[in-house]
């Protein structure tokens, strides 16, 4: 059974199943839900907790022996079972689609994984957990919704905010969800329920925004420049291996520069999409930026990526400055600015 992650509470009033499966990359979120089951669980007599972790040398012997065990005091059991890595092996495969079969009616149990990518959610032990657990997929809070997520937590303490200051949160907090979670609850310590003005959340937010290199071309492409120089800074001061920054920047140009040349060819831009793995959201942002770039400002900054790279390597490139990071932070903007309207 699918559920949810909004229809938990719902559920867990009417019913409590023997099995419940979360997968989400957001841990925040997963703790907040395995946290209701577990309370749901204790007032309906899981009085013992046992908690076993798939790493290196689990014996998946132990998942069984769980199951079938008697709790000590007659109760019933909460059995936890994590899987970090979200892939279990063959023989853990094989025991998680026996243990689905043979669920002990006195237990319950849950499993936690991280977001199962394409392939494995085809795999068998997911499709017989799936089958017997009530199953929650947890997806990531985007910047996009991360707004309205701000909006619904302080509105479940009582408080609100204007647009202007919850944006002001969202560019503190954005990629760091358990650090907003943190924030928002200290705004509802410090101030009494009721409106927060800008001032207040000012002086009360840190600057706890941890930038995913990867998003940095989300920046890119949607012509933020703001946004773009803001997670610069961020990746810089939290120390991101510059290379790393180079390489994301440079790959999304040289994508951008063979579907322009592509398309100029005659070629269908959905099939070069599919040939180049790009759909979904992805698709939309390449699209968008495909309109206001031309080919030869993506030629321009491809040739600047490769100068940049020298500098990288320490070797000195006469007409550029010394600092990488200035050069590079100027090589994204004039891709980010090239035909966008100012943010």
């Amino acid at each position: 059974m699918q559920l949810r992650p909004e229809a938990l509470d719902a559920h867990l009033e009417k019913t409590l199943a023997p099995l419940y499966v979360i997968a989400s990359d957001e841990h925040l979120l997963l703790l907040e839900a395995a946290d209701k089951i577990r309370e749901t669980a204790r007032k309906q007599g899981c009085t013992e907790r046992e908690i076993l972790t798939v790493e290196r040398g689990f014996k998946w012997g132990e998942l069984q022996a769980a199951n079938s065990a008697m709790s000590l005091f007659g109760d019933k059991k909460l059995i936890e079972l994590r899987i970090p890595t979200g892939r279990p092996g063959k023989e853990g495969s094989q025991s998680l689609q026996q243990y689905a079969a043979e669920l002990h009616p006195d237990n319950v149990t849950l499993i936690t994984l991280p977001k199962l990518d394409w392939s494995t959610r085809k795999s068998a032990w997911v499709s017989a957990l799936q089958k017997a657990a009530v199953h929650i997929d947890i997806p990531i809070v985007e910047r996009a919704q991360l707004g309205g997520w701000i909006a619904s937590r302080l509105k479940s303490q009582n408080q609100h905010a204007d647009t202007a200051s919850i944006d002001f949160l969202v560019n503190r907090v954005e990629g760091n969800l358990l650090a907003a979670h943190q924030e928002i609850r200290k705004l509802g310590l410090l101030y009494p329920e009721g409106k927060l003005d800008f001032e207040q959340i000012k002086e009360a937010v840190l600057n706890v925004a941890r930038y995913d290199v990867f998003k940095l071309n989300e920046a890119m492409l949607t012509g933020n420049t703001s946004r773009f120089v803001r997670m610069m800074e961020g990746l810089k001061g939290e120390g991101e291996p510059l290379p790393l920054v180079l390489w994301t920047i440079t790959e999304e140009i040289r994508t951008l520069l063979r579907l322009q040349t592509g398309i100029a060819q005659g070629q269908a831009a959905g099939s070069l999409m599919k040939s180049l793995r790009i759909w979904g959201p992805r698709e939309k942002l390449i699209t968008a930026a495909l309109r206001r770039l031309n080919t030869d400002t993506l030629l321009q900054a491809l040739q600047q990526a490769a100068q940049v790279d020298k500098i990288v390597k320490g070797l000195r490139v006469d007409t550029l400055l010394d600092d990488a990071w200035d050069v590079l932070l100027q090589l994204g903007l004039a891709v980010t600015r090239s035909g966008a309207k100012s943010a």
